[in-house]
């Protein structure tokens, strides 16, 4: 033992090297391995002479000694070899394997190299692997990997691949299975540490251990005894393990810069002409790259070599196996290698690899293709970007002439390229990059297109009697599987997509409002297209082209399938609106085509054929259409050699090309041009597989494909496709034939339940759709239940009774309640069509007991779908964006009023889940509420107008209660969102018929202005219409219901009213306006004036003053033009307003209290109006009141009133309004001093009425007005008052006269009693038959007005000379001037109608016959004199200002006027008499008649008077006018009078005036 422990000497390699050199000379034949015997000997003396130097030898080949003397103890290593006896053979190796594990071997090992017994050594190990002894096989294995893997040694070139080839070796004839698997398990965990150390281009490397299990995916299996892969797995992780932490200095980092030495490898033999060919054209990675370091050299050799490996012996007609699973282990390797490796390969793989793959694609094994597909996957996954046009050759070729094969397919084959496309499809990446890179590249094939039409082919299976080599368990795998892969293509474009709008995408929806993109584009001028800003990838050698350039490309590539003439046409208008040259387009068109691609026939897509009667099946016929078929005659495996020789000169033709630009997009526009390819196929699929399928996981793939596509499309704005996916799953939910449902549409209502929750933002119009189903759902839950909708639709249900009585379940209670016999239930197990608006009300025909019992036993089906998930869409919502909510409202809305329309069974399910909505959105800002609230406003008008009474009274409460809900929240300034939610409440008041409603609507809003009017802020507006339509109502109780509530809030709430806005007030004001006409109660009439006149004292207790708004407002402002510049103005303008209005009602009631009203409110509060206000309440309030009103027109029998609704003033309105005119005047004359003319014409029009009432009113109103003001009017003041007063006195007697001339086409019979005497006979004897009944009344008009005539005249007359007498000292002359004028002119109007004879006559008989008085001519005449003759006396007596000589004038005048009337009444003849006559005429002095006795009597006093003021004249003045009248006064003498009173005073002025001229 202790011998052993010092055998070879106190070195490091003696430790290592003396047990092995002492068993070998044990084991050794002394007589056939005499030399070996000797050299160890030798060897061992030697060690045991060394020792370990500190300076290391680097040219020696072991750790611690020198360079000779290594080769002198490694000899009989070498020799032990050499002999290929196995006893020998078995120490040697172990040995050789310490040296590597141990890291005592140390240098780079190549054939070149001045290291040769380390080389040799190899090279004697390899042998040894060939010698076919079992046992030295694991051996042997075990020295290579360790030499491989040990970080002091280098084995590069021939020798490295000596290494590979004898691990092959042992593979392909190795003599048990376990060898072969460990064989199998070296060379790969080689490769990995070669092409791992290439990769980071170091020897010191981390390495992983193969996984033995993973290398028996594709072939070899059958090698497996028991525990082989455990024992073999062992071993690879032992040798791994045993080289790990080696302490000594790690072999130097070859330099990259070093001299390389070619490698002169005698494997011609291997080598294709192929890759001759093309190593001669790119030069070859060894010669052509001067900066490779020597360990990717090797990497780059090995991995050439490799593919050399995978195309040996490719002719289909050799059967070696041993050959063919060489070949199949070196496209393991090449897998690994790839599944592994990293971007410095991509110049081999173009180079080799691909040729490998093309050459193998002619086998017709399994295990290949398995294994080409695997490399395939890995080259697109890491290598795409620099394989764009070798990857566009291999896809068709491998992947999609697979694929298309639908009649004659591989089983296992067919099943590798589905789930290939599988993986491919889980990257979401590399779809994409598909897409961009060939199917909107003109020189490239359409992969994507023809992926998913392969899918499609496959998923809908070969076509119906066709021959096929499928079974039927094989065609329906094919079908599932192809719709998953359908499936996760969907899939993973909408992960993309989510992913890209997550890093930063602007907002889509903004992007793609339209439904279909834009085609038509120009195309590219570059080929390679336009260049973007970034790149996606940092490795990737290629561009990243932009939305717009690929859609370019891609409208450039669609037009090349047009013909000439399409592409001619197609191009119109592209040169700035101008037509290019059509022999330049058709040269470009025959350019394009003849540089175009073609495919072989056989790789292309197949031609089309009758499509499936099935097709039929949701309409899909045109989308199926678009897949062609064609009965394919190749084989199922392999492709043929035309195909490859013509795939090689592609090869060759694009090695001697620049690369093709590889681009990556990011913008999520490109899924638009995606979804327009595969939409249709996908839809196709998804919709035949889960028709025809009953499999739960067929089915449920169909149901997320549908899924994925609605998410896609709808972030997409693509409303079409979107809808499309969304109509589609919502048919197979069979909710509208429920006697048909399986576990499958189940399934598909939760998945319309998914769709609506994840994907709401953007479904749109598509809500509709969704939440139709929902509402089927549980219209088939209310009837599982037991319930009739219809009978139940507002049954509120008792609590009690509820409670204490448990429910029976659904199925019990359905038959129990005899609901089967039920129209609604039997219309839903009839079933309809998808689109008809009530299921199976269109239906006809018995139901059979076999559907009813289908139609139960499906509902239990419905239990999966509880009440939480219904509701959690509606919860949902408050989660929706602010487009979204808006289109799920509108949705909600038409399937509500489709379920209140249903003609079986009208439901109110939505119709409640439209007031959770709006319940649960109410906390939304302003603006989106404001949108949800249009449309819900809409709904319920519509909804509240129905004539289902119950729908009307149901959709009220429900309104209320929102109502309710939205007053609690406090409205902010100078929003109207509470006016325009409670608007549905006003639109249904005003134009329903229904009583109940708008007795409801009355009590709702009362009872939610009560509760809530601290809230309350626009919506007073709503609340005031509605009440103002109950005013007008035509039930009593409606209108006395609203009136309570408006004096509640008048008298309780006015604050409310007043401090919201001045239009809320004007609103008020307008309802109790309306209140007034009642034609119930004359008590809410008034009343209703009473509180407008409350509504006056609440604001003036407010101090809503209306102040000047500025210096410069002009007198000429309106009422309204004020109220819009003056807040405060804007509440007083309406009260005013109305009470205006109300002065011209119908009914006499309301006329006078509302004109006391609003006088009293002008008095009681216009010391708070500012002066151009009270301009405006005149011009707008005031005097529009008196235009009206003015009697002055009303001139004729027929006359009407001037007023638009025929009403007229009162006598005793019009009087208290003018009094009340005056007072206003009177009380605030300082500022309404300018409304003087305007009140004063006022006042002239009651004077010029015709009729006495009027004109005492404005006599009385005139006569306070110039009493009250008369010392503050200015001259010109009193000018306009006379001026008008003068103008009342002359301007009727026109319109008089004409009435009198009326008189002269009348005839009044004589009477029939002639008499001698007409002065004497009587008219006694006239009757009312002795006149036609229209002169009758015309003669009864005519006395009627000039008794009306006199009156006015006399009170004119009255009226000025008091104002004469009461306001003397103010006026002046040209005031006296027009007094003056005024009395001349109503004594001449009184002269003149008193000469009129023969009217008197016509008059006196017409009133004999009438029974009526006369008029009182006489003494108007008599009245309009003497009011004359004192007002001259006065005149000339008391007022000095006055020019004296011409009012004596007046006066002689006015008295010889009075001296001629009475003489005309003594003397027949006298008035006729001219002048006296010079020859005296004798004739008889006849007695006068009693009627000339009659008028001297009442002509008595004012010729005294007249005498009197003769009299009283001075002497000077008599003397002056004596001689006008001296004939009179002795024609008076002459006369006989009735009264000595005439003598009396003849005798004063004879002694007064005449005797003192003729006795002086």
């Amino acid at each position: 033992m202790l011998a052993s422990q010092t055998l070879g000497g106190p070195s490091r390699c003696g430790r290592v090297l003396g047990p092995p050199l002492d068993k070998i000379i044990k084991n050794a034949a002394w007589r056939k391995h005499t030399h070996l015997v000797s050299s160890c000997k030798s060897a061992l003396d030697k060690l045991e002479t060394l020792s370990d130097t500190g300076l290391s030898d680097p040219t020696s080949p072991l750790l611690g000694i020198s360079s000779s003397d290594a080769n002198f103890v490694l000899n009989p290593i070498l020799l032990a070899l050499e002999t290929n006896y196995v006893k020998v053979a078995e120490p040697a190796l172990e040995c050789t394997f310490k040296l590597f594990s141990l890291g005592v071997a140390r240098g780079e090992i190549h054939g070149n190299v001045s290291n040769l017994i380390l080389y040799k050594i190899v090279e004697a190990v390899c042998k040894v692997g060939g010698i076919g002894e079992e046992s030295l096989e694991l051996a042997v294995l075990r020295v290579l990997l360790s030499a491989i893997r040990c970080p002091c040694v280098l084995i590069r070139g021939d020798c490295l691949l000596n290494v590979v080839r004898t691990c092959y070796n042992v593979y392909l004839r190795g003599l048990n299975g376990t060898n072969q698997i460990c064989a199998k398990s070296v060379l790969a965990q080689i490769m990995l540490i070669v092409f791992t150390r290439a990769e980071e281009d170091s020897i010191d490397v981390s390495i992983k251990t193969v996984s033995v299990s993973e290398l028996l995916e594709f072939s070899d299996k059958n090698l497996n005894e028991g525990s082989s892969i455990y024992h073999c797995q062992n071993f690879v992780s032992e040798v791994i393990s045993a080289s790990e932490g080696v302490p000594d200095l790690k072999l130097s980092q070859p330099s990259k810069d070093q001299e390389l030495q070619n490698v002169d490898l005698k494997t011609s033999k291997w080598e294709e002409e192929e890759i001759g060919e093309l190593e001669a054209k790119e030069g070859g990675v060894e010669s052509g790259s001067g900066g490779v370091s020597k360990i990717r050299e090797d990497g780059f050799l090995v991995f050439k070599n490799l593919c050399k490996l995978s195309m040996k012996f490719s002719s289909q007609e050799n059967d070696d196996q041993i050959l063919l699973r060489g070949k199949t282990l070196s496209l393991e390797l090449l897998k690994a290698v790839m599944d592994n490796g990293g971007s410095i390969w991509r110049s081999n793989v173009r180079q080799y690899l691909c040729l490998s793959l093309l050459k193998n694609s002619a086998l017709s094994v399994m295990s290949i293709f398995q294994l080409q597909s695997s490399i395939f996957m890995s080259l697109l996954t890491k290598y795409r970007t620099g394989l764009k046009d070798e990857i566009g050759i291999f896809f068709p070729m491998l992947i999609l002439r697979v694929l298309e094969n639908v009649l004659q397919p591989s089983f296992v084959q067919k099943m590798t390229v589905l789930n290939l496309l599988e993986k491919i499809a889980a990257d979401s990446q590399i779809i994409i990059d598909i897409f961009v890179n060939y199917d909107c590249d003109v020189d490239s094939p359409n992969i994507f297109e023809r992926i998913v039409n392969g899918l499609l082919k496959t998923a809908i299976g070969p076509p119906p009697a066709s021959t096929t080599t499928l079974s039927a368990v094989q065609d329906i795998t094919f079908r599932h599987e192809s719709v998953n892969c359908l499936v996760s293509i969907i899939k993973s474009m909408g992960a993309w997509m989510d992913q890209k709008l997550t890093i930063g995408d602007s907002d889509l929806r903004k992007s793609f409002k339209s439904d279909t993109a834009a085609e038509g584009h120009s195309t590219l001028t570059a080929e390679d297209g336009t260049v973007s800003d970034c790149e996606l990838q940092p490795e990737m050698n290629s561009e990243l082209s932009n939305a717009a350039t690929l859609e370019q490309r891609r409208a450039y590539k669609i037009e090349l399938q047009m013909n000439k003439y399409d592409f001619i046409r197609n191009n119109r208008g592209i040169d700035d609106g101008k037509d290019l040259p059509e022999e330049y387009l058709g040269a470009l068109y025959d350019q394009i085509v003849n540089n175009e691609i073609k495919m072989n026939a056989d790789s292309s897509v197949p031609q089309s054929m009758q499509a499936n009667s099935l097709n039929k099946l949701l309409g899909l016929d045109g989308i199926l259409n678009l897949v062609t078929w064609k009965q394919t005659e190749e084989k199922a495996l392999g492709a043929n050699g035309l195909l490859i020789r013509q795939i090689q000169e592609q090869f060759k033709a694009k090695s001697g090309k620049s690369e093709s630009v590889y681009h990556s997009v990011s913008d999520v526009a490109i899924l638009r041009f995606m979804v327009e390819v595969c939409w249709g196929p996908m839809l196709a699929a998804y919709s035949v597989t889960l028709d025809q399928s009953d499999d739960r996981i067929a089915t449920t793939q169909c149901l997320q494909g549908f899924r994925h596509a609605v998410h896609v499309t709808a972030v997409m704005g693509m409303q079409t496709q979107r809808d499309a996916f969304v109509t589609s799953t919502a048919k197979f939910t069979f909710l509208h034939c429920a006697a048909d449902m399986k576990q499958k549409n189940v399934d598909a209502v939760k998945a319309i339940i998914s769709i609506a929750i994840e994907d709401g933002n953007h479904l749109q119009e598509s809500w509709e759709h969704i939440l139709t189903c929902l509402s089927r759902i549980e219209h088939l839950q209310l009837l599982g239940e037991g319930s009739s909708t219809e009978t139940s639709i507002l049954s509120v249900p008792n609590t009690e009774t509820d409670e204490k009585v448990p429910k029976p379940s659904g199925i019990q209670s359905l038959k129990k309640k005899g609901s089967l016999q039920n129209p609604a239930v039997m219309a839903v197990v009839r079933g309809g069509s998808y689109d008809s608006a009530a299921v199976g009300a269109n239906s006809s025909g018995l139901v059979t007991p076999e559907q009813i019992n289908q139609f139960i036993a499906n509902l239990n089906l419905l239990e999966q779908i509880g009440s939480s998930e219904l509701n959690h869409v509606f919860v949902h919502s408050q989660r929706l964006n602010s487009e979204a909510i808006v289109a799920f409202v509108k949705a909600l809305c038409k399937v509500s009023i489709a379920e209140l329309q249903s003609p079986t069974d009208p439901r109110v399910f939505s119709l409640t889940k439209l007031v959770e909505i709006a319940h649960y959105n109410m906390n939304r800002i302003r603006l989106v509420w404001f949108r949800i609230w249009n449309v819900l406003s809409d709904f319920f008008v519509s909804v509240g107008l129905s004539e289902n009474l119950s729908v009307a009274i149901f959709v009220m409460d429900s309104l209320r209660q929102l109502a309710m809900k939205f007053l609690e929240r406090e409205e902010l300034a100078n929003y109207n969102f509470q006016n325009e939610f409670l608007r549905p409440f006003v639109i249904v008041m005003q134009k329903s018929n229904s009583i109940e409603i708008r007795e409801l609507i009355v009590r709702y809003v009362s009872q939610m202005v009560l509760s809530r009017v601290s809230n309350v802020k626009s919506g007073w507006k709503s609340v005031f219409m509605v009440f103002t339509a109950a005013a007008v109502d035509e039930r009593k109780n409606i209108v006395l219901l609203a009136f309570g509530t408006m004096e509640k809030i008048v008298r309780e709430y006015f604050p409310h009213i007043s401090e919201t806005d001045a239009s809320t007030f004007s609103d008020c004001v307008r309802c109790l306006i309306k209140f007034t006409n009642s034609k119930f109660d004359s008590d809410i009439s008034l009343n209703a004036i009473g509180f407008l006149r409350f509504c006056a004292i609440k604001l003036a207790e407010g101090g809503l003053v209306c102040a000047d708004k500025s210096p410069d407002d002009k007198n000429d402002r309106d009422l309204q033009s004020f109220a819009d510049s003056d807040d405060h103005a804007s509440y007083w303008v309406p009260l005013l307003a109305g009470l205006s209005e109300l002065t011209s009602d119908s009914k006499l009631a309301i006329r006078k209290s509302s004109t006391e009203v609003l006088f009293n409110v002008l008095k009681d509060h216009g010391h708070l109006f500012s002066r151009a206000f009270w301009i405006g309440v005149f011009s707008s309030v005031v005097l529009p009141l008196f235009n009206g009103a003015s009697p002055v027109k009303q001139d004729s029998p027929t006359s009407k009133s001037p007023r638009p609704d025929g009403s007229t003033w009162d006598p005793e309105i019009s009087a208290a309004a003018a009094q009340s005119l005056v007072d206003l005047v009177i009380r605030f004359f300082n500022v309404l001093r300018p409304q003087l003319p305007n009140v004063v014409s006022i006042l002239a029009g009651y004077l010029k009425s015709t009729k006495q009432g009027p004109a005492s009113t404005g006599v009385s109103a005139t006569y306070r007005l110039t009493g009250e003001l008369g010392s503050r009017f200015s001259k010109d003041e009193w000018q306009e008052i006379l001026l008008a007063i003068k103008e009342a006195a002359t301007s009727t007697l026109p319109g008089f006269m004409k009435i009198l001339r009326s008189m002269d086409d009348i005839k009044v019979p004589e009477n029939s009693r002639s008499s001698t005497n007409t002065e004497t006979s009587s008219d006694h004897g006239l009757t009312k038959d002795d006149l036609e009944e229209d002169n009758l009344q015309t003669s009864a008009y005519v006395v009627s007005k000039m008794k009306s005539f006199i009156a006015v005249q006399l009170l004119i007359m009255q009226v000025i000379t008091d104002i004469y007498k009461a306001n003397l000292q103010f006026l002046v002359a040209s005031n006296i001037n027009i007094i003056v004028e005024i009395f001349s002119s109503i004594t001449s109007h009184a002269q003149q109608l008193n000469s009129e004879t023969v009217l008197q006559k016509k008059i006196k008989k017409v009133c004999s016959i009438l029974e009526t008085s006369e008029p009182p001519m006489v003494h108007f005449e008599n009245e309009a004199y003497q009011n004359y003759l004192n007002f001259l006396q006065d005149l000339i007596k008391n007022n000095s200002s006055a020019p004296k000589e011409m009012n004596l004038r007046s006066l002689v005048a006015v008295c010889e006027k009075i001296l001629l009337m009475y003489l005309s009444c003594t003397d027949y003849n006298y008035a006729r008499q001219q002048k006296p006559v010079e020859i005296p005429v004798t004739h008889w002095i006849l007695p006068l008649g009693i009627a000339k006795k009659e008028k001297m009597a009442a002509r008595t006093p004012l010729l005294v008077s007249a005498l009197k003021a003769l009299s009283c004249l001075e002497k000077d003045s008599c003397r002056k006018y004596i001689a006008d009248i001296f004939h009179l006064l002795v024609d008076l003498v002459r006369s006989d009078h009735s009264s000595n009173e005439v003598q009396h005073a003849l005798s004063d002025i004879f002694q007064a005036c005449v005797g003192p001229i003729i006795m002086p």
